[in-house]
């Protein structure tokens, strides 16, 4: 991907940026080893930290085989309280991220 479109969609200012790594990467099937080449390749580019970590997060935690297994041995009340628990705190932690990453970099 271009730098410029990383930077327009997915830079550490933009409000839905977490929001939106977030939501991309829970379709996504990869493990942590597949995901950090591209998180690395995302953080290059211009997106925020926070961006990248909610990215890992939700690809790791939330992606939809994940999902569909959990769905084997939860009932739909609970898995839906864990995927709506865990996304919230993954968005918190990426908002959190954006906002202090003049700290961690």
């Amino acid at each position: 991907l271009p730098q410029n479109l990383v930077e327009r969609v997915l830079g550490a200012d933009l409000w839905y940026s977490v929001l939106l790594a977030c939501v991309v990467g829970i379709p996504m099937y990869a493990d942590t080893f597949g995901a950090i080449p591209v998180a690395l390749a995302l953080l290059e580019k211009g997106a925020g930290l926070g961006t990248v970590l909610s990215f890992l997060m939700s690809v790791t935690a939330l992606s939809l085989p994940s999902l569909v297994m959990l769905s084997k041995v939860m009932s739909p009340r609970l898995l839906a309280a864990f995927v709506i628990t865990l996304s919230l705190g993954i968005i918190l932690i990426g908002y959190i991220f954006n906002a202090f990453a003049y700290i961690f970099i």
